[in-house]
């Protein structure tokens, strides 16, 4: 199938990237790069962060999440998804030796080089390190000697390996405990939680194992200038007051547990490293601080978090008053998992406010993130097997490698549009060719189409830009900039991650256009080879009769309106005939506007009428 093939095929497109493509892939000359030295060390200076240098630093970051801590969503299961649930699973279909050799495959291959490179040339300057604790440490239950701490190689070697590659760059590391021994809170997954042992607010020993291992990561890093901030516990969710009624502590009148246990971690830090800026992160997903503050530390960053909520003043206000009311930087450590419209419009609404963010994840099994983990052949089977007890599949050592193998980036799906969404179109909000911007993604579905025209447009391939410039859909983020047009985004969430609603054809192949609504309009930025005249045809379905869209061509109405026969479902393409259209030589933008909605498009098709 044409999609495997150019999944194989990265294209990590970094697009601008300083680099040579090698066979389809991005390849770094490591040999000539330089490696610049930091200035000093990030920091706190009253409400700003600063580099070293004492220049305003607006952090630009992303988290790695899903290298050294699995969450089941990334994966795309829909049950228990703590990384230990997942690890289970793979042990009873392969063995312990093979799950062993599967999680270190996925470690090596998840995070290289090429991805640190990459990020910096896309326009990121940190990234953030979701750290696992048991990769550091063995878990209270496990130590040989109670009280006792055994240091473990796995996760210092990963993470001086990964600040060698920000060094080489020049992009900041920003340590984040996601995972704190025992888990620190009720959302199981984002700590790996077994809620069959103490949590890290249930023992005393986990909370003390906590403070160690930040105690050894300050030591290890304090000199270390690329480091750019230690995030000491990520997200607590927990109720202290009352855990019936209020089980992920987003109520939470007083977080007396969590400021003794930020200002205990603090203190060990100090102990040894009095460099590093530190980032706390309040109550209830980070965001609910009552009783956590007056601040306790000179360099010192507040973290808030910001996911589906409307991207308006209203909706960062607790974070200004924070920064105005305890003259401390604020920070959103993470934001991420929308539509590109909302993407833009967070970026835009934070950066206004001079407050830096860290995306997240950069990579998973989906569309909405910069990078996307391809599933391999055979996947879909072995999630059936887990989630609704179908047969395990014969091969599935061999899909579990192919996994692993396909979290490397040359591996991996390169979203443009998502890096479009997150920084060109902050300065420069025109519509762009999609086709010119995102080339392998065009070649994919003019591939699949397998069409004979000379111009051949595939619906997905409309421009890339904001809403209302290159597209515009009537359903454009989960949550959008106020309180109308705000809910849905890309319904079948394949192929792009803009408001347009994108759906793949599971027998055909094909990606294409659905959910189409009465006002909604694509277009399509090309270039003409010739000038002349054309033919204009559509690949198209429709369930039922009456649905039909209009064209323009730069600028200037084309004369029919078309009308899509009814083809009996969704996905039965046939190909409409048009009108012809003279143009002339160079770009032209055609712009296709539904009037009556209902149907589906596959593709466009400009073929050159022949003089008599």
């Amino acid at each position: 199938m044409k999609r495997n093939r150019w999944q194989r095929n990265l294209v990590a497109a970094v697009l601008a990237v300083a680099s040579a493509k090698v066979s389809g892939q991005v390849a770094f000359d490591h040999s000539a790069t330089v490696h610049p030295q930091a200035k000093g060390f990030v920091h706190a200076m009253g409400q700003k962060i600063v580099d070293g240098s004492g220049n305003d630093l607006l952090i630009r970051s992303i988290g790695l999440g899903g290298w050294m801590l699995q969450e089941g969503y990334m994966l795309r299961l829909r049950q228990e998804g703590q990384q230990y649930k997942i690890r289970e699973r793979i042990e009873k279909l392969v063995g312990e030796e093979k799950a062993e050799l599967f999680y270190q495959a996925w470690r090596d291959n998840h995070c290289t080089r090429t991805d640190v490179d990459s990020l910096k040339s896309w326009g990121f300057n940190a990234v953030r390190l979701p750290m696992h604790f048991a990769l550091y440490t063995l878990p209270v239950e496990k130590e040989p000697v109670a009280g006792k701490q055994t240091w473990l190689e796995e996760g210092f070697r990963r993470t001086d390996s990964l600040l060698a590659w920000c060094r080489a760059s020049g992009i900041y590391l920003i340590l984040d405990l996601h995972a704190a021994p025992g888990g620190q809170g009720n959302d199981l997954n984002i700590a790996d939680r077994n809620p069959d042992l103490p949590s890290l607010w249930q023992s005393a020993a986990n909370r003390e194992k906590t403070v160690a291992l930040w105690k050894k990561l300050a030591e290890r890093y304090r000199d270390e200038t690329w480091i750019g901030a230690y995030d000491i516990i990520n997200e607590p969710n927990w109720g202290f007051t009352d855990p019936e009624r209020d089980k992920n502590g987003t109520q939470e009148p007083n977080n007396a547990p969590l400021r003794e246990l930020l200002v205990n971690i603090t203190n060990a830090i100090r102990s040894v490293d009095r460099n590093h800026m530190i980032i706390i992160e309040g109550n209830g997903w980070g965001n609910n601080y009552r009783g956590v503050f007056p601040p306790w530390d000179k360099n010192l960053a507040v973290s808030f978090h910001k996911y589906w909520n409307y991207n308006d003043l209203n909706a960062i206000r607790n974070m200004l008053e924070t920064r105005s009311r305890y003259d401390v930087p604020v920070w959103v450590g993470e934001t991420g998992e929308n539509s590109n419209v909302w993407f833009r419009d967070a970026v835009k609404l934070l950066e206004s406010q001079q407050i830096g963010w860290a995306w997240w994840p950069l990579k998973k099994l989906g569309t909405n993130n910069p990078l996307e983990v391809p599933a391999p052949t055979g996947y879909e089977q072995l999630l059936k097997h887990w989630q609704k007890n179908a047969p395990a599949p014969d091969d599935s050592w061999t899909i579990l490698k192919a996994l692993a193998t396909n979290t490397r980036i040359d591996k991996n799906l390169l979203h443009y549009d998502v890096l479009d969404a997150l920084f060109r179109q902050q300065h420069d909000p025109t519509a762009r060719s999609f086709q010119v911007h995102a080339p392998q993604q065009f070649r994919l579905a003019a591939d699949a189409l397998k069409s004979s025209a000379p111009i051949t447009i595939p619906a997905v391939a409309y421009d890339l830009g904001p809403s209302g410039v290159a597209y515009f859909d009537l359903d454009s983020a989960d949550y959008h900039v106020s309180q109308t047009n705000s809910k849905g985004g890309n319904l079948g969430r394949q192929y792009r991650n803009d408001g347009v609603d994108v759906y793949r054809d599971s027998t055909s192949g094909y990606f294409y256009v659905g959910h189409t609504e009465v006002g909604e309009w694509l277009q399509y930025t090309f270039q003409v080879p010739a000038a002349g005249k054309y033919r204009i045809s559509f690949l198209a379905a429709a369930p039922e009769p009456g649905t039909s869209f209009r064209l323009a061509i730069n600028g200037k109405p084309a004369a029919e309106m078309f009308s899509v026969a009814a083809t009996g479902s969704e996905t039965s393409w046939k190909e409409l005939p048009g009108e012809v259209l003279t143009l002339p030589a160079g770009e032209a933008k055609l712009r296709l506007t539904t009037v009556s909605g209902g149907y589906q498009l596959a593709a466009i098709m400009l073929q050159p009428v022949k003089k008599q």
